[in-house]
């Protein structure tokens, strides 16, 4: 059973369409338990009803058109109760309903599963049987588990489907969309271009071309090229491999001297596909034949003709580079979009981010809101590869993509894009003026930075300095640690620009979710594993390397805070501390004539939440990290879509926690920023100023809006808010109290435009 249930799985995942996986599902599952028919129902959910897609057993002629209300017969009660029931005779239940379009009445025999997926029922996988039959529990178990790994696979798959009627000849639009995690507010209206890394197969996308004959003969330049590789390996290790292993090379050469491979390849090239497309989709279908034989060891050479794809892809990318052509109305398509192939887009053409991965604290999505460009992320049904030169609309508000949408709902996003723009004009007018509430009590609003070219950018000069400069940005461009030389470079260019305006250098925040690709940390759970201090700690040539950086960096400056990340107790901050003294005793005695700085730290987990009294007699301010803070409080990975929904920042434990944190840092007059994500959520600003925190930090595209809801509020009306706030029990109330009072003050428009 576990090895039929891979199979149907794999086959499932890897089918080019709806109806193909549908077919396959029916036909895998009939034969593995023995009854007389097998079909899917789907979930119709603006119909209301289930409608038959798939059968083997049933009549042919009834798919897609029988279909059954929602709540109505067996199937209803199913996705209605959300679990397997399994009857012995059918037509004596209560709530059987009898359909002779698809003459299963003479069937007695049912076993209906649900398809679920984030909580909704998709459909319903049903079994049946001429004789009365109540299925095995092993029958069941088996169907369930299938039904269970499938709905991925069919939401992704339908998605794919919907794709294939979508011709530049007769373009036929759809209001469907998928969904996503709005990452970035903002309204997105463009042409979809597909970023992918090198030599990642599966990625590269549909591309035409149309000189077919030189395309061939790049590919066969590269076959050639693999060969000469592989014979070379061969030869190198004859006198180490056994003969099986031998073998295998020679499988592989006859393999590339076959037709089947390289011909299939050539013809899809001369029918017009890339040869890096030819390629996917060839070798896509030559691994799938050996994936689907019962013999293991046959099995598993589908990763050598994988692999063997990899390196005719290496050689195609190498000899003759593809560069992505980015015009006017860019949207950036990916299976996980980062932060340098955003920054490879010119600014004036990109228009939107849409990626497979990740979560609205992405790196790329913190990136796409300094930017202002509307991103969605983890869209997990996104068929990648086939969204080149697609007509898109991104919803950055609500985590919508629609591809080649109505007119209608292209002229109703133009209207929100309009809306947006005469907004940003109304906001532009705030340019100048002080962040400070009705009753003339000021916020100062500081700037979330990690590239240095952000310091130019329109909304820099608004802001009062700089909250929160990630310095592992530098890090990350590099093959190897920078030395001093560079950092100091580096920091005194951030220094200088903001001077005399505060500055405040985190220290190298590394691990979890940001690996430096020359000190790699491999962890099973790296957000609670080795990173931020932890490293600094254990690595002291590294921390003392860049102290005495960001020391060297600020003289005759006097504008530098030193903050450290990720602290847990308080004698990591003793003796972080005390490695600042070093370094700072290190270059007097050197000469240097520097001065010791503001030191803070950044409190991330629970534990500096309740250690907040005993940390805050240590340092000279507090700057609270929400995303990190959120994500432990509520044991939630922010960067995992299943569970993107139980993340979220205005929930009430973590404004309790902000509650606490103001309250024991005052009792020492401590100054409190929040520099996370919720510092530039206009939604939020209302409980900052309530809960009384002395600055916000946050990417330069949402101050002027945060500026906005200050300068609307009075300190008296935030506190009424805020304690309304610490009473309610959930995220959705909170969200919905502080929305009312966003738009009672007339600024709707910041949070949900045109809505």
């Amino acid at each position: 059973m576990l090895e039929t249930l891979r199979r149907i799985v794999h086959e499932v995942n890897t089918a080019p369409s709806l109806s193909k996986a549908l077919s396959l599902i029916v036909e895998g599952v009939k034969q593995s338990v023995g009854c007389d028919v097998c079909s899917v129902y789907l979930t119709d959910f603006e119909a209301r009803n289930h409608v038959l897609m798939a059968t083997v057993g049933l009549r042919q002629e009834a798919v897609g058109k029988v279909s059954l209300p929602q709540g109505r017969g067996l199937v209803g009660l199913v996705a209605e109760r959300a679990e397997p029931i399994n009857i012995d005779d059918a037509p004596l239940h209560p709530r059987y309903l009898h359909i002779t379009e698809t003459g299963e009445t003479q069937y007695h025999g049912f076993l209906g599963v649900p398809i679920i997926q984030n909580r909704k029922v998709l459909g319903v996988l049903v079994v049946r049987q001429e004789e009365p039959r109540k299925f095995s529990d092993d029958e069941v178990t088996f169907i369930f588990t299938l039904a269970a790994q499938l709905a991925g696979a069919i939401t992704h798959a339908k998605a794919s489907g919907q794709l294939d009627t979508l011709t530049s000849d007769q373009p036929q639009r759809t209001e469907r969309y998928l969904n996503g995690i709005a990452s970035s507010s903002g309204v997105g209206i463009g042409t979809g271009v597909v970023t992918y890394q090198m030599s990642d197969l599966d990625a590269v996308p549909d591309r035409t071309i149309q000189d077919t004959k030189a395309e061939s003969e790049k590919f066969t330049a590269a076959v050639r090229a693999v060969e000469d590789d592989l014979r070379q390996l061969q030869e190198r290790l004859s006198d180490q491999l056994p003969d099986e292993d031998r073998a295998l090379f020679d499988a592989l050469l006859m393999m590339l001297g076959s037709d089947t491979l390289v011909t299939h390849t050539i013809n899809l090239i001369e029918q017009g596909s890339w040869a890096p497309g030819a390629l996917r989709q060839s070798i896509q279908e030559h691994a799938q034949i050996f994936e689907a034989m019962e013999d293991i060891y046959l099995r598993e050479r589908a990763s050598d003709v994988r692999d063997l794809g990899r390196r005719i892809l290496m050689h195609l990318q190498s000899d003759s580079p593809q560069k992505v052509e980015f015009h006017e109305g860019t949207i950036l398509i990916g299976e996980e979009v980062s932060a340098i192939q955003l920054a490879e887009v010119p600014a004036e053409y990109l228009t939107g981010i849409v990626s497979a991965k990740g979560s609205s604290s992405s790196h790329v999505a913190i990136l796409a809101r300094a930017m202002n460009i509307p991103c969605v992320m983890g869209v997990t049904d996104l068929p990648v590869s086939r969204m080149e030169a697609r007509e898109l609309i991104i919803d950055g508000y609500r985590g919508r993509v629609y591809i080649s949408p109505t007119p209608t709902v292209r002229v109703e996003y133009e209207r929100l894009a309009a809306e947006e723009r005469a907004l940003t004009e109304e906001a532009n007018e705030l340019i100048g003026l002080p962040a400070e509430s009705t009753d003339g009590v000021k916020l100062p609003l500081y700037l979330n930075t990690g590239l240095v070219n952000e310091i130019t950018q329109a909304g820099a000069d608004e802001a009062e300095g700089i909250g929160l400069y990630r310095t592992e940005f530098p890090f990350m461009i590099r093959d190897r640690f920078p030395g001093e030389a560079v950092q100091i470079t580096n920091y005194r260019r951030v220094l200088e620009a903001f001077a005399p305006r505060i500055v405040t250098l985190r220290t190298l925040d590394v691990g979890g979710d940001k690996p430096l690709p020359y000190f790699p940390v491999e962890e099973q759970n790296p957000f609670l594993g080795w990173r931020g201090v932890r490293i600094s700690l254990d690595h002291p040539e590294i921390f003392l390397t860049q102290i005495r950086a960001m020391l060297r960096a600020a003289v005759g400056l006097d504008n530098l805070q030193i903050m450290l990340p990720m602290v847990t107790d308080v004698n990591e901050v003793d003796l972080l501390t005390l490695m600042i003294h070093q370094a700072h005793n290190e270059l007097l005695e050197e000469g240097y004539e520097v001065t010791m700085p503001v030191i803070g730290i950044m409190v991330e987990v629970p534990s500096a939440v309740y250690m907040i009294e005993e940390l805050s007699r240590r340092v000279d301010f507090i700057s609270v990290g929400t995303n990190d803070l959120t994500q432990y409080l509520l044991a939630v990975d922010r960067n995992n879509p299943r569970v993107a929904e139980t993340y979220d920042e205005l929930h009430p434990c973590v404004i309790r926690a902000l509650k606490h944190i103001t309250e024991g840092a005052n009792k020492y007059a401590l100054p409190v920023s929040i520099c996370g994500e919720l510092a530039g959520n206009p939604l939020a600003t209302v409980l900052m100023m309530g809960l009384g925190v002395d600055s916000l930090s946050m990417s330069s595209g949402s101050l002027l809006k945060v500026k906005w809801v200050v300068r609307s509020f009075s300190t008296a009306k935030a506190k009424r808010i805020l304690t309304a706030c610490l009473r309610m029990e959930d995220a959705r109330q909170v969200r919905r109290h502080l929305e009312q009072a966003i738009e009672e003050v007339g600024l709707g428009g910041l949070i949900r435009p045109g809505r």
